[in-house]
């Protein structure tokens, strides 16, 4: 028997039409907003990825198309062209929308509002290629220039953690194995650790930017079977009008000065660049994931806070908190990141044949929304890196609670050398820290250890220099040297390279 359903409810009513229609405010925001591009994307990476940028590279692929076609001696005019050239950026959406519900086709939606513009080139516009010539091509020059922004921005990263790295490159810190206190580092030598896992990042985009060809003019099903009946069967000017788009695009290999044009194709580039791309993004969320998580526990050790504004408030309820914000939602983020290239496998698997429509909507998602979070998460880790504070205080009494354990062969060594019996002397050693650490966890006192030690006389030999002994400086093996000779050889020449990178402003911050 089910229980009959509430009679009435406070959800009952919703429903856009019942919003008050006097409150303009609340009418406005009647809508899904995407809080990606609402609450947290950079105005640079949305225009890379805006519908302007997209429709406007679809018009410079028919333009050079066209110009590539007549060049190879087809009828196209000049006046022709003119026109295409003088109304690449006149894009009514409103009309091509209109368009696109009239044809149930995007592509023909646009071709129909450029011809609007640009009449004389409407025969001509288009000509013998497949929606997929303007749809994949564009992807691809979208992506690049996704991908570049992304480079400058691992670039700014990696300059500002190079200086935190360098400023704290011999201050010693508990390293910390199994979230255990062990062996010391340093604070600068820990945050290489962070660079490190980025720079990999940073070589992986630069081969993926590197690596990226266009798709080209290869016809409807990658055959370009319509282009060979345009040109009469010549087989040579197919192929050099395949090479000229991708040049006009920009898609030229450096090294060898030649177009960069997939080998072939179906009606679609293969989908395994797309994972490509995606994993490359997923290593930067990794990366970030991993410095923040480590942010996270420090700020909780009170060792280290991310930036904290004046008027900032940490908690609604507990006015005294100062919570590690920036460095969650980076974790938030990349956790999302880091689980979408799983369905750009399985987009690539499931393309049957020469291409399946399958992987349209899944892509229009995907893809866009992956640069869109690895731009927020990069301008987080700037604002982290350039403001991060470190209590240094905090941290040396973390070590000196700590390191008179991690002394104890130094101390036993010392003795031995001085004629101690090192059996007896490891014994004692034991008792006192077995001694020491019932001190510390039974009732919660400070490490008295080295007070156990000083007072024992079978520790004479040291007791005059017992301090000394315990520098936390004599623990941190290479770390100072190890820091100053990754910023010399592995960041310093990247930075170099990339100082046009360094001086671009970017265009707006992120909501930190």
């Amino acid at each position: 028997m089910s229980s009959a359903p509430p009679s009435s409810s406070i959800f009952d009513d919703v429903d856009v039409s019942t919003f008050p229609t006097s409150n303009a405010s609340l009418s406005d925001h009647a809508r899904y907003e995407h809080p990606l591009v609402q609450r947290y994307a950079t105005r640079e990476m949305s225009a890379i990825l805006s519908p302007a940028m997209k429709f406007t590279t679809w018009r410079k692929l028919w333009l050079a198309l066209a110009s590539s076609q007549r060049e190879l001696g087809i009828d196209i005019s000049e006046e022709q062209l003119n026109q295409m050239k003088d109304t690449l950026y006149d894009v009514d959406f409103d009309r091509a929308d209109a368009y696109e519900r009239r044809f149930r086709h995007d592509v023909m939606g646009h071709v129909h509002a450029y011809g609007d513009v640009a009449p004389l080139a409407m025969p001509i516009l288009h000509l013998g290629a497949t929606s997929c010539y303007v749809g994949d091509n564009a992807d691809i020059i979208v992506m690049r220039e996704a991908l570049t922004l992304i480079r400058t921005k691992l670039v700014k990263t990696l300059d500002a953690l190079s200086k935190f790295a360098d400023r704290y490159k011999d201050v010693p810190t508990l390293g910390f194995t199994h979230y255990q206190p062990a062996q010391l580092t340093t604070i600068g030598k820990r945050s290489t650790l962070w660079m490190h896992d980025l720079l990999l990042d940073y070589v992986r985009v630069c081969r993926e930017i590197d690596d990226l060809a266009m798709r080209g003019a290869k016809g409807t099903t990658g055959t370009q079977a319509s282009f060979l009946e345009l040109f009469d069967g010549d087989h040579g000017r197919v192929k050099r009008l395949d090479e000229m788009v991708c040049e006009k695009m920009g898609f030229v290999d450096a090294m060898s000065g030649r177009a960069k044009c997939v080998a072939v194709c179906g009606q679609t580039y293969t989908r395994k660049v797309d994972y490509f791309v995606l994993s490359a993004l997923s290593g930067i969320a990794q990366s970030a994931y991993k410095m923040c998580g480590d942010v996270r526990l420090l700020a909780n050790l009170k060792e280290v806070e991310e930036p904290f504004e004046d008027d900032q408030v940490g908690s609604s309820a507990m006015p005294y908190k100062r919570n590690p914000m920036r460095s969650e939602r980076v974790c938030s983020l990349s956790r999302y990141v880091m689980s979408l290239p799983a369905t750009a496998a399985h987009t690539h698997a499931n393309q049957w044949f020469e291409r399946t429509l399958d992987d349209s909507a899944i892509r229009r998602i995907v893809i866009p929304e992956s640069f869109l979070a690895v731009d927020v998460i990069l301008n987080l880790l700037m604002n982290i890196g350039d403001g991060m504070v470190v209590w240094e205080k905090v941290v040396e009494r973390h070590v000196m609670e700590e390191l008179p354990f991690m002394a104890t062969e130094v101390i036993l060594m010392e003795c031995v050398k001085a004629g101690g019996d090192r059996q007896e002397l490891h014994e004692a050693i034991r008792v006192h820290s077995m001694a020491a650490g019932a001190v510390v966890k039974g009732q919660g006192k400070s490490n008295d250890l080295l007070e156990r030690i000083a007072a024992d006389p079978l520790f004479g030999a040291v007791h005059d220099r017992l301090h000394a002994l315990i520098d936390p400086r004599l623990f941190v093996g290479r770390a100072k040297e190890q820091t100053r000779e990754f910023l010399e050889e592995e960041i310093m020449p990247i930075l170099e390279k990339e100082k046009e990178a360094l001086g671009k402003a970017i265009v707006d911050g992120v909501n930190v």
